[in-house]
C-alpha cells in the first residue's frame, strides 16, 4: 500500500516539473514567442508559395525572425485581412505588424511605429492594350485598391486630379484578377508588388500617377510598447552591417 501511495507521488510530481518546464519554455526550448500579424497576399513582402509549402514567406517575414533571433523570441506569423491588422494589434491577439505598412498620420494615432526599413512607390497597373494608357485615361473608369492600405488613401488624392470610380478588395490578387477580368480599369499598387504581377502576366503593365512616392514600410507595436526601441536599434544594425541590404537583394533583386 505504501509503495502504491508513493509510486502515485513521485508520478503527480514528475507530471508537476514537466507542466512547469514546458510552461517556463514556453513549448518551444528557451525561447519565447512573439505573434506577428500580416497578410499574406502581399509578395515578395509576405505570401504563401503553395507549389512548396503551407508557411507564410517573404521579405518582412525574413526580417521579422532576423529580429526575432537577435532579441531572442520565436516569431509566429498569423495571416489575416490586411483592414483589421491594426484592431488586431491593438487588441492585443498580435504582437507587432508587419505587412509593408506605412505610418499614416492615422495609424499613428493608434499604434506606434519603427523607421522605415525599406521604400516603394505606388503606380497603377492595367491592361497592356486597355483603353488606360496614360494616368489621364483613367477619367470616368474604375480603379481598385487593398482595404485600409496606403493606396486606398492615394486613391482619394488623386480622384481630386482626375474623376474616376474607385472598389476595394480585401486581398491583392482579387484586385489583379478583377483587372485581368475587366472589372477593374487599373489598380494602385506598391512597384515592388507589381513586378511579380507583371512578371507572370504578360498582359499588364504599369503607369506612373502624380505624387507617387510613399514614407516607406515600418513595424507596428502597441501605443508605448518596450518593444519598438529594442526592434529599432537591431533595425539600425542591420542596416550598418549589410544585413537589411541582403535580403533586400534576395526578395527584389537588387539594393534600392
Amino acid at each position: 500500500m505504501k509503495k502504491r501511495v508513493l509510486g502515485i507521488v513521485l508520478l503527480l510530481v514528475c507530471m508537476l516539473l514537466a507542466a512547469c518546464g514546458k510552461s517556463a519554455s514556453g513549448g518551444d526550448g528557451d525561447k519565447k514567442q512573439l505573434v506577428m500579424g500580416t497578410s499574406a497576399d502581399y509578395s515578395p513582402f509576405e505570401y504563401i508559395d503553395t507549389a512548396t509549402s503551407e508557411d507564410i514567406i517573404g521579405f518582412d517575414v525574413d526580417i521579422a525572425k532576423a529580429l526575432g533571433e537577435k532579441l531572442g523570441y520565436e516569431i509566429v506569423v498569423k495571416d489575416m485581412d490586411f483592414s483589421g491588422l491594426i484592431t488586431s494589434l491593438q487588441s492585443g491577439k498580435v504582437d507587432f505588424v508587419m505587412a509593408g505598412m506605412e505610418p499614416t498620420p492615422e495609424r499613428s494615432k493608434n499604434v506606434d511605429f519603427t523607421d522605415s526599413y525599406f521604400r516603394s512607390d505606388i503606380l497603377m497597373v492595367v491592361a497592356k492594350d486597355g483603353d488606360v494608357q496614360s494616368f489621364e485615361d483613367i477619367k470616368g473608369k474604375t480603379v481598385g485598391v487593398q482595404i485600409g492600405s496606403i493606396q486606398a488613401d492615394k486613391a482619394k488624392e488623386l480622384q481630386k486630379e482626375v474623376d474616376f470610380q474607385v472598389e476595394t478588395r480585401d486581398r491583392v490578387p482579387d484586385l489583379v484578377e478583377e483587372l485581368k477580368s475587366g472589372r477593374f480599369d487599373g489598380v494602385l499598387m506598391e512597384e515592388a508588388v507589381s513586378k511579380g504581377y507583371l512578371k507572370n502576366n504578360d498582359s499588364l503593365k504599369v503607369i506612373s500617377v502624380p505624387n507617387n512616392e510613399t514614407i516607406g514600410a515600418s513595424i507596428a507595436f502597441q501605443k508605448d510598447s518596450e518593444f519598438t526601441e529594442k526592434f529599432n536599434k537591431e533595425l539600425a544594425v542591420m542596416k550598418e552591417n549589410g544585413e537589411l541590404d541582403e535580403l533586400v537583394s534576395k526578395w527584389f533583386g537588387g539594393v534600392e
